[in-house]
């Protein structure tokens, strides 16, 4: 925590620019001391570039991830002026939202999610709260408490009874609840999918709550390019608002089956995005949710 506060003074006295040389020691460092993460990431990549990966294709791996996050500072300080954001989809979103029933963005770790938070906090009509795993949420908490204490009160940590109840709050007020989808920490029921060619698995929880609360989902992804720019894409992923309870399996693995084909697309698209540093290509058994 002491290192993020210098790294966030340094960020925010000095420059973007500036800061940004601290990532390329940081990038190298993993690269040569971190052997896991590299074995990881080079399985990831040949999958993901169709070719064996390179030195420098790791290295721009690591960079990447570095840089989303340290890109964080800025946009939870609200220096969107900064960066360059071309969004693509955003009319479906609104047209959802009209309706003022909420809905369910359901991401991954794939690029910057910061950058759709950004977008909610920028835009007062787009109001985003964050649903995470409780021990997530509060290092998430006190990272964000670290960098802008204003920054601490749209977050809903799972695990709680009253949970559910705060999310079905927020989303008859008419507003987006955010999740990563493409993780569990727990013993959660995961469903086989295919990614990149290969047998990955998937957890079916969040899809399951936007079910019980019969509400729209749309896929999201920030996309890092480079410099200053971020590609931001909303995707229609299901609609669960008409879902009877005896369709509700189905439905529900239709969905997973869908996020799996749009990770698999965003992956091809922007391969170094990709910051899940670990054997993700684990197929895993399955039983009726009904």
């Amino acid at each position: 925590m002491f290192m993020l506060r210098v790294m966030t003074w340094i960020s925010l006295r000095l420059g973007r620019r500036a800061a940004r040389s601290v990532l390329h020691l940081i990038a190298a460092y993993f690269l040569l001391f971190a052997p896991a993460s590299r074995r990881e990431s080079s399985a990831y990549l040949k999958r993901a570039l169709g070719r064996s990966a390179r030195w420098r294709d790791i290295y721009r791996h690591f960079f990447t991830f570095a840089a989303t996050i340290h890109d964080r500072i800025y946009l939870i300080n609200r220096r969107f002026d900064l960066f360059d954001f071309e969004v693509h989809g955003e009319d479906m979103l609104r047209r959802l939202l009209t309706e003022g029933n909420g809905l369910f963005l359901m991401g991954a770790h794939l690029g910057s999610f910061e950058v759709i938070r950004a977008i909610g906090k920028k835009d007062t009509d787009l109001r985003v709260v964050m649903l995470m795993h409780e021990a997530n949420a509060q290092k998430i908490s006190a990272m964000l408490a670290a960098i802008n204490p204003e920054s601490v009160q749209d977050i809903i940590g799972l695990g709680h009874i009253d949970s559910m109840l705060k999310v079905q709050e927020h989303l008859e007020d008419g507003c987006v609840v955010g999740m990563l989808a493409d993780r569990t920490p727990g013993n959660e029921i995961r469903y086989p999918v295919q990614i990149l060619g290969d047998s990955a698995s998937l957890p079916g929880g969040p899809f399951r709550m936007a079910a019980l609360l019969r509400r729209p989902v749309i896929f999201m992804t920030g996309l890092y390019l480079g410099g200053n720019r971020y590609a931001i894409h909303f995707d229609h992923l299901a609609d669960f608002s008409a879902t009877a309870p005896g369709e509700r399996d189905a439905a529900m693995q239709a969905a997973l089956a869908r996020y799996a084909e749009l990770l698999d697309k965003y992956c091809r698209k922007a391969p170094y995005n990709w910051f899940n540093f670990f054997d993700f290509w684990q197929p895993a058994a399955v039983t009726s949710t009904k």
